[in-house]
């Protein structure tokens, strides 16, 4: 076959054909099959650099803020902000991220809490139902105890406690 007709058939250039058969001509099939040294990007980060960015993502905070983001890692860091969201994506870190838990410490919560649904389930003949509930972001009490810190694939945790009715 022509350069050009392989060429086409395994979709690479004609210049590249006529190099792997130039190598295959003084070198046999077995260097087909190898990567030769020197190719490919180099690494820009060490592993080390890379593990540093890590550690201090699951087990620091920014000073002022509630979690790290892209942009305030790579400053603290000296990275780009894309370098630190790469890092992040492939160690499945997500700092932004948090899940939360809250349960009262009212001892009447229960039969609060059965009045309520009580409400929803089954209203009263002509009754309106209004529910105001807390805004995002903003917690109406205190927390009881510190969320759990972030670990790979799990999201920070924060616990507290639901308004007293």
């Amino acid at each position: 076959m022509s350069n050009t007709d392989i060429a086409l058939t395994v979709g690479f250039s004609r210049p590249t054909v006529i190099e792997w058969r130039k190598r295959f001509l003084a070198e046999g099939v077995d260097t087909l099959t190898k990567t030769r040294p020197g190719r490919g990007a180099k690494p820009k980060y060490t592993r080390e650099k890379i593990q540093e960015i890590v550690e201090a993502t699951l087990h620091t905070k920014p000073k002022n803020a509630t979690h790290w983001s892209c942009r305030t890692m790579a400053k603290e860091q000296g990275v780009s902000a894309s370098t630190i969201h790469k890092i992040w994506k492939a160690h499945g870190l997500q700092p932004h991220r948090v899940e939360t838990f809250k349960l009262s410490q009212d001892p009447k919560f229960v039969e609060k809490l059965t009045d309520v649904v009580g409400l929803y389930m089954n209203p009263p003949e002509k009754a309106v139902v209004l529910c105001v509930d807390e805004k995002t972001q903003i917690q109406a009490l205190d927390r009881t105890q510190p969320g759990l810190p972030m670990k790979k694939g799990r999201c920070g945790t924060m616990r507290g406690c639901l308004i007293n009715c």
